[in-house]
């Protein structure tokens, strides 16, 4: 069995760095990054899931704290003129250069296990340009000005993405929750199309690519979501994650999926060990099944609890669950 958590923000603070300090610094991400590769029994690391990074190149107003990851205030562009006038930025602009740099310094430390580098999905930063409310009215009012935005949006995640392969980083973790939530029909509209163009720009053989999602609609859209061609896919804890390995094809691996909040978060060393148990025993037997957190952990998840949860993954007890 192996294991794939996204651990850096509990990381951060347990080498007490806030996370506003942690998601502006190059050296704060690269420390975190390598303390994970060392001391955990995380087959690979996976980058900061700070969903806001790609929206502030652009020009998105970020509201920042000590204790919560970063998130987009307001409206960028909210119709058809100021998508056509939004500019595509240069892939190191506002602190995606610092995760870029941030790469780079961890990858100079020879981690031994790859380095998955974070970004967001094309409709996902598309929603955070144009609001959410926003562009969910907008895909049945103006579906053209949403695709156009998607233009731009997929345009600069190949470049940002490029700017992180060059970097060093192993592959790419992206994250597309926004499309989760949309219906299967509007999916394969406003967002496959546009994952697969930038898995085919950027994914090889040595640079793979993880996609993440984890909207409640996403077993509906298993099909499309598979066909986007990315080589692991890491889903979220309102997911049946047995129901989406037996829909998934072999030869990928499957992420997740313990609830980061009520389970890693508010639960016990215990329980966590219970709900981790339950979880490989539903999916153990599943061969390109991979243990992790549902999504990002929270930062003040007690570490008590993700030692447990480490301990979880250690046990290498093989499962009854079913294996296809």
């Amino acid at each position: 069995m192996t294991f794939t958590p996204v651990l850096s923000f509990p990381v951060a603070r347990k080498l007490g760095h806030s996370v506003n300090d942690f998601v502006r610094s190059a050296d704060l991400q690269a420390e975190t990054m390598v303390w994970i590769a060392r001391n955990t029994p995380a087959n690979a690391v996976l980058g900061p899931m700070d969903l806001s990074l790609e929206a502030e190149a652009f020009g998105a107003r970020i509201r920042f704290a000590d204790d919560e990851v970063p998130a987009v205030t307001g409206q960028l562009v909210d119709d058809e003129d100021a998508v056509s006038a939004l500019a595509v930025p240069s892939p190191d602009a506002g602190r995606c250069g610092i995760a870029a740099e941030a790469v780079a310094k961890a990858k100079a430390q020879n981690l031994g296990k790859p380095l998955y580098a974070g970004t967001i999905g094309p409709f996902s930063l598309a929603g955070r340009l144009m609001d959410v409310n926003e562009i969910m009215f907008q895909l049945m009012d103006e579906p053209e000005t949403v695709l156009a935005l998607l233009e731009k949006t997929t345009a600069f995640l190949i470049a940002y993405g490029g700017l992180l392969k060059a970097a060093g980083a192993d592959g790419l973790f992206m994250a597309e929750p926004l499309a989760g939530i949309i219906s299967p029909d509007a999916f394969t509209v406003f967002s496959s199309p546009f994952v697969r163009r930038i898995v085919e720009a950027l994914q090889t053989a040595d640079f793979p690519i993880c996609y993440h999602n984890c909207g409640g609609n996403v077993l509906t859209a298993a099909e499309a979501i598979f066909a986007q061609g990315a080589a692991a896919y890491h889903f979220g804890n309102v997911i049946d994650l047995a129901a989406m390995l037996e829909k998934a094809p072999r030869d990928v691996r499957v992420m997740g999926n313990l609830d980061p909040v009520s389970v890693l978060r508010q639960g016990t060393p215990e329980s966590i060990r219970q709900a981790a148990a339950a979880l490989k025993e539903r999916c153990g037997g599943y061969p390109n099944f991979v243990l992790s957190s549902g999504c990002d952990i929270p930062a003040a998840t007690p570490w008590e609890n993700l030692e447990a949860f480490f301990a979880a993954a250690r046990d290498e007890t093989p499962s009854s669950g079913h294996c296809p």
